[in-house]
């Protein structure tokens, strides 16, 4: 393996490089609460790497992200695979329904992407996807003698699940480049966003090179520097010759395996066949058609939240949109990867308690840890990754920091 140069990339000038290398990325929103992390931390497998590191010229990080930056990939097509390992607890399927409703809780078809994404929180997936340019994309779920597909071609946005033969038609706002980076579909998706967190808060290196999916890649290293976040590091393979990342992965601070892998275990950059993006509904199916405020551009390959930081910074702390009437209104505390969403759901006493609801409050208050402090009383929900406080009097912290830092930002807040 040639020599690496192993840069912290954290000065001043280096920033405001890093800063404009940025700017391409894409938006990603991490969800604050249980519900809604695993809804949106949909992450893709990484590919297995081939035997035997690439030979390549010496580069530096500054230059790694440059590379990355200026790439400008409008054609692939390729397999992926999927394994997200957030440690959630075995609920029998119940933990579908409640990211779903998270997500945003779609129209009752199951073929409604909204509902049918939220399968990949757990487990292994294979996953085929294409792209030709802004306007066709298409992503297809590979299952057990079955498959589910989400096809962007111009304004029209189709969802078809083969198993129950149903199909979900929405129609984009805008086609264009607005809807290449909304879905996470690549490991770029989560490159991008990642390299947007980087800040004097961050360490960044190159950490050698790699095979991944045939293709010869570096590897850059991304490790936060401050306590208190439960983000480890995250290693980003990325395609020597196109700046396309190829492999995404993050490993929580607690260690063990990694929370997120995203990478190809085959990639083409040609052209993909224009048949691609072709779809007309199957003779019988049942067509369900999107509401207004899908049209929009936020029901089928839009966000899952809308959380927003006023840095201009991914809001690692967001949370799933549906998961509290007051998310809109979060407030964004501390800096970096310590940062801490904060939103009041106007709901006084806590989880649902009441005659309807609260054997349901019971039941998650029982996944919880029970903490108070100079805030009162609340339950923690964790997984590897996001944390959330919920207290007693309704206010909502969270953020991929630990559970004490939760209830530092919960005391100061009174």
């Amino acid at each position: 393996m040639a020599p690496y140069e192993s840069d912290d990339t954290t000065g001043t000038a280096q920033d405001e490089d890093l800063r404009t290398g940025r700017r391409k990325a894409a938006r990603y929103v991490v969800p604050v609460a249980v519900v809604g992390v695993a809804a949106a931390t949909i992450g893709l497998v990484p590919a297995l790497a081939d035997s035997g590191d690439p030979d390549l010229p010496k580069i530096t990080a500054q230059q790694l992200i440059d590379k990355i930056a200026k790439s400008d990939v409008q054609r692939l097509s390729g397999t992926v695979k999927i394994t997200t390992d957030l440690g959630l607890p075995n609920l029998g399927g119940l933990e579908s329904s409640l990211t779903s409703g998270a997500a945003g809780g779609g129209d009752g078809s199951s073929a409604d992407p909204r509902a049918k994404l939220t399968e990949l929180v757990s487990g292994t997936h294979t996953l085929r996807v294409a792209a030709d340019g802004p306007d066709r994309q298409k992503l297809s779920l590979l299952e057990s003698g079955a498959e589910y597909s989400l096809i962007h071609d111009g304004k029209d946005v189709w969802g078809y699940d083969s198993k129950s033969n149903e199909v979900y038609h929405g129609t984009a706002a805008e086609a264009g480049k607005e809807h290449r980076t909304e879905r996470p579909a690549t490991p770029k998706d989560f490159a991008d966003e990642a390299l947007k967190s980087v800040d004097d808060t961050t360490s960044v290196t190159v950490d050698g090179t790699a095979h991944v999916a045939g293709r010869d890649a570096y590897k850059l290293l991304i490790k936060p520097k401050q306590s208190g976040t439960t983000v480890g590091a995250i290693s980003i393979a990325v395609d020597a010759e196109t700046g396309q990342p190829l492999k995404f992965t993050l490993t929580p601070r607690s260690g063990g395996a990694a929370v997120l892998d995203a990478g190809f275990t085959q990639v083409s950059f040609d052209r993909p066949a224009a048949s691609t993006f072709d779809f007309a509904p199957p003779k019988g199916a049942k067509v369900t058609e999107g509401k207004a405020e899908d049209k929009a551009g936020h029901g089928e390959f839009g966000e899952f939240g809308h959380g927003k930081r006023t840095d201009g910074k991914p809001d690692l702390a967001g949370a799933g949109q549906g998961f509290g009437k007051g998310m809109e209104g979060a407030t964004v505390l501390g800096k970096g990867w310590t940062s801490i969403a904060t939103f009041d759901t106007g709901a006084k006493g806590g989880l649902p308690t009441g005659s309807s609801d609260g054997a349901l409050g019971g039941f998650l208050g029982s996944l919880g840890d029970h903490v108070s402090g100079k805030f009162g009383k609340g339950t923690v929900f964790s997984t590897r990754l996001v944390n959330a406080l919920i207290t007693d009097d309704g206010k909502v912290y969270a953020g991929a920091v630990t559970k004490e830092m939760l209830v530092k930002a919960a005391d100061a807040g009174k």
